[in-house]
């Protein structure tokens, strides 16, 4: 199962999705309710995130649709509307709970456990890819069974790897993941830090897996994919 997060605000969506794959989710990310109820209808979702005020048709409107439908999943509201008023109107549309803005990672990561809990395939404990287990739980990285001995920098870069592999990420979407947004790293930084992972891989047998793609950023993988 996935979690639908419905966000027209592109940089919070992005930010949104690399905290809950952090934490174990996996993601789907809609930019407006028209996408949000085709993906719904696509695919079967544990848990959906509605932003209230997203264009075509709102959280509201969307929340409302999916009950209708028969969806049985969490639904959580983000919304910057603080008005009891406001706030009874959005559990009556159908979500369960509310968020709202601004709010910390942490704060929305217990709305969803608290939401996930009858929904037990929502959450993977363990991420695996050609050898490499991440544990999400303990927040360890394994190549076969020799743990990886790695920095707060380097575990961040191998992780979010690990979630999207085979998958070419930009430097700088690396870069806001492993030092935050608006992070004064230079390339050279992110190459080093990329050197020092090859290596620590390498001390445990690993094969060479990260890839560099040119003029892009990095890729986790194979020379056959």
């Amino acid at each position: 199962m996935r979690i639908l997060v419905a966000e027209d605000d592109a940089r919070l969506a992005k930010m949104l999705r690399l905290h809950l794959e952090r934490a174990g989710y996996l993601v789907d990310v809609a930019e407006n309710g028209e996408e949000a109820l085709l993906q719904c209808e696509a695919h079967h979702y544990a848990l959906v995130v509605l932003d209230w005020m997203m264009p075509v048709h709102s959280g509201i409107e969307v929340a409302s649709r999916l009950r209708k439908d028969g969806f049985e999943g969490g639904i959580l509201m983000l919304t910057a509307r603080d008005t009891e008023h406001d706030l009874i109107h959005g559990l009556d549309s159908g979500a369960d709970d509310y968020l709202v803005k601004p709010f910390q990672a942490s704060e929305l990561l217990a709305r969803l456990r608290a939401l996930s809990r009858r929904q037990s395939k929502a959450f993977v404990p363990v991420l695996e890819y050609k050898g490499l287990k991440l544990d999400v739980m303990s927040q360890t990285i394994h190549y076969e069974d020799t743990p990886l001995d790695l920095t707060r920098r380097e575990f961040e870069l191998l992780a979010v790897m690990l979630r999207r592999p085979e998958q070419t990420m930009t430097r700088e979407l690396l870069i806001e993941v492993v030092w935050g947004i608006g992070a004064d790293i230079t390339d050279n930084a992110l190459d080093a830090l990329v050197r020092l992972v090859r290596k620590k891989l390498a001390s445990t047998g690993a094969p060479p897996l990260i890839k560099t793609v040119r003029g892009f950023g990095y890729r986790l993988g194979d020379d056959n994919v």
